[in-house]
């Protein structure tokens, strides 16, 4: 059995990472939880979503803290504001598209591996602030998402006018 040590994180603080043009925070990574859970802070820009997918192990819980996303799954696409929660669970079909300005997000995956995904397909970040816009390589999503037992199954979202 291991041990975990309690943290205390104040505002700001964790392991910043630009991800498909989002600022994702660790603030609790697969190291730390002894595999149990990853939780960041997401905040990503207008328009922003990700591509239908499905996490073959993962269970996806989401914390609106601020803007509105769209969550699409099955025959549900409904808009979160801030103070809504969504969870997603595992081998579940899923996008969601950021329809404010920005939005922010708690988001908590269990078990962990959303960390090393973030870390492997992501740039770190100095500062927590959005990364400037480049374009995404889509093959290179894919190749990652395979490698973390994420199915991608179909092109992100449409752009907003």
């Amino acid at each position: 059995m291991t041990l975990q040590t309690p943290m205390i994180l104040g505002p700001g603080e964790g392991e910043h990472w630009h991800f498909l043009n989002t600022l994702q925070t660790l603030q609790v990574d697969g190291k730390r939880s002894d595999g149990a859970m990853t939780a960041l802070l997401f905040e990503g820009p207008r328009g922003f979503g990700p591509p239908l997918h499905s996490h073959d192990v993962e269970d996806e819980l989401f914390h609106v803290l601020a803007g509105e996303i769209r969550f699409m799954t099955g025959d549900i696409s409904e808009v979160v504001g801030e103070g809504g929660t969504v969870f997603l669970p595992k081998q579940q079909a899923h996008q969601f598209q950021v329809l404010s300005a920005t939005a922010k997000v708690l988001q908590v995956t269990t078990p962990a591996q959303f960390d090393d995904f973030v870390r492997t397909l992501g740039t770190p970040a100095e500062a927590a602030e959005l990364p400037e816009p480049t374009e995404v390589d889509g093959a290179r999503v894919a190749e990652v998402c395979a490698q973390f037992q994420i199915q991608v199954l179909g092109p992100p979202p449409p752009p907003l006018d």
